[in-house]
């Protein structure tokens, strides 16, 4: 009884991903080799009933908790965006210019000199390689 669907993907992915699980895709007997057909009745009633009370029991207890935990979550989550994050990145958007000016300064009084200087004690030494002396 399985199948591809139009998507491509295989029948009892897409029941996973919507949460619509049938008895037949979790039981799946062969076609030669069937049960009784009581006994594939009642199995079916009772995964169908086990399926249904479990669900309810389960959101009965942890929906209200969970959706409570959730909304603390976002709310934290909202309020440090609008309160800290946006604000720092404006911060620092205001302030990288003047930090860019002083860098560049200190980088022109400095680093360029050293390196200008190590350039030109360097620059008159001259490399030779031989391919026939390697020793």
């Amino acid at each position: 009884k399985s199948g591809w669907s139009v998507a491509g993907e295989p029948r009892w992915a897409v029941s996973l991903l919507l949460f619509q699980l049938g008895f037949e895709d979790v039981i799946a007997e062969p076609e030669l080799t069937h049960s009784f057909d009581k006994v594939w009745i009642c199995s079916h009633a009772l995964f169908e009933l086990s399926k249904y009370v479990i669900y309810k029991v389960l959101t009965l207890v942890l929906a209200i908790p969970l959706a409570l935990v959730v909304g603390i979550v976002f709310a934290t989550l909202s309020c440090l965006h609008i309160w800290v994050v946006v604000p720092f990145v404006k911060t620092c958007l205001m302030v990288l210019p003047s930090v860019q000016t002083v860098w560049k300064s200190l980088t022109d009084v400095f680093v360029v000199p050293f390196f200008q200087s190590l350039g030109r004690c360097f620059a008159m030494v001259n490399i030779r390689l031989d391919p026939d002396e390697h020793d």
